[in-house]
């Protein structure tokens, strides 16, 4: 697979946000308790069967593009749900969900990594390696705002770069990625 690298802006912290308060910036929300519309939060349990079956729609369109590569294993779903539980609960690990109404429109799951020893790019590395939106229409829009917000918290977390990982065949990942910076 190849790797994007995103530059990093600062910025806050935004949890329960409408999507469209995070992309105007605001640290409080505006919308109506009652809105349907796409809310960013931070992923708990609850989210864990819906993350897990958006994960295995991502791993078959990957697997067709590279089939050896991005091989799935025939129990990956069950394998996926424990260790996806264990990353939500994971106060180390920066894991985000935008639903509206009750559909989940996309994911990411960030951890905070040393760099390799023969390189120094001035602090630890964020590492985004699960990251998916509903429908690729949806990268613009909820895929960058859920990248805005893991690249606000990595950088609270004292990361120098993110490094996204994406197949070289997902065009709307790679655009939304190059895009956002």
């Amino acid at each position: 697979g190849e790797m994007v690298a995103a530059g990093i802006r600062g910025g806050g912290t935004v949890v329960g946000m409408s999507v469209e308060d995070v992309r105007a910036g605001r640290t409080t929300g505006s919308a109506d308790a009652g809105d349907a519309g796409p809310v960013l939060t931070e992923a708990t349990l609850d989210d864990v069967a819906d993350i897990a079956a958006l994960a295995a729609v991502r791993r078959e369109a990957y697997e067709a593009a590279q089939p050896q590569f991005w091989r799935r294993a025939s129990d990956a779903v069950d394998k996926h749900v424990p260790w996806l539980r264990t990353q939500v609960e994971d106060r180390d690990v920066v894991a985000l969900v935008v639903r509206s109404a009750e559909s989940l429109d996309g994911f990411v799951f960030a951890s905070v990594v040393g760099a390799p020893p023969v390189y120094d790019p001035g602090g630890p590395t964020g590492v985004v390696d699960d990251f998916a939106v509903a429908d690729p229409s949806l990268w613009p829009t909820v895929g960058w705002d859920l990248l805005a917000e893991v690249k606000q918290r990595l950088l609270a977390r004292g990361v120098a770069q993110v490094v996204v990982v994406c197949g070289h065949h997902d065009e709307a990942k790679r655009t939304a990625l190059l895009t956002a910076g």
